[in-house]
């Protein structure tokens, strides 16, 4: 790893990311959902998973940003992608919740020319501290959430009785984006590894 990645801090959503965040040798810090729990000094680098909003990604993909924007389409931060091989370079769209409705993915990507979306990029951007935007896309309009983003808390840590709520509301759908999430994060691990 050169001088520059070791004074960077991967920001991460949740305790998972966190630990596939391990893998690249820089230092990690789970700031929550939203980036609920603050942020470290120091660069930051926007790491974890994201939702695809546009057509033509699917699970497992990594987006490797050179914008972020809010909803209204306003730029947040532009820069250069951190270089993860084989990645997708495009815009991040920064929201406060979750988007999981198809019909809404649609209008988001078509309104902001976002690719992906995720709630703690716009936060760092707004810190004045974002140098990259790492996502992998965990959920698209077509293999939707179902409920299991309620299994993570505010904190990052998971959730067990959110985690039973979606199961029970969908057994099937949350045994797909559970499993979708796994092959994410397992993604995610190479990535962090791959940005050494």
């Amino acid at each position: 790893m050169d001088a520059d990645r070791l004074e960077l801090t991967l920001a991460c959503a949740t305790s998972a990311e966190l630990k596939a965040g391990r893998h690249s040798g820089a230092a990690v810090a789970l700031v929550g959902l939203g980036a609920a729990n603050g942020l470290p000094a120091g660069p930051l680098v926007s790491f974890g998973l994201g939702g695809g909003i546009a057509e033509g990604l699917a699970c497992g993909d990594v987006v490797d940003a050179d914008c972020v924007v809010d909803a209204a389409g306003t730029v947040l931060w532009q820069g250069r992608p951190v270089g993860v091989p084989g990645a997708r370079v495009g815009t991040v769209l920064a929201v406060d919740r979750v988007i999981d409705a198809p019909a809404e993915r649609h209008r988001l990507h078509t309104a902001t020319g976002a690719i992906v979306v995720d709630m703690e990029s716009g936060a760092i951007a707004r810190s004045g501290r974002l140098v990259g935007c790492v996502r992998v896309v965990s959920d698209t309009a077509e293999r939707p959430l179902n409920g299991l983003d309620g299994a993570v808390r505010e904190s990052g840590r998971l959730d067990p009785v959110g985690i039973a709520r979606a199961f029970l509301r969908s057994p099937a759908g949350f045994v797909r984006a559970a499993g979708d999430g796994r092959r994410a994060l397992r993604v995610l691990e190479r990535t962090a590894e791959a940005i050494r």
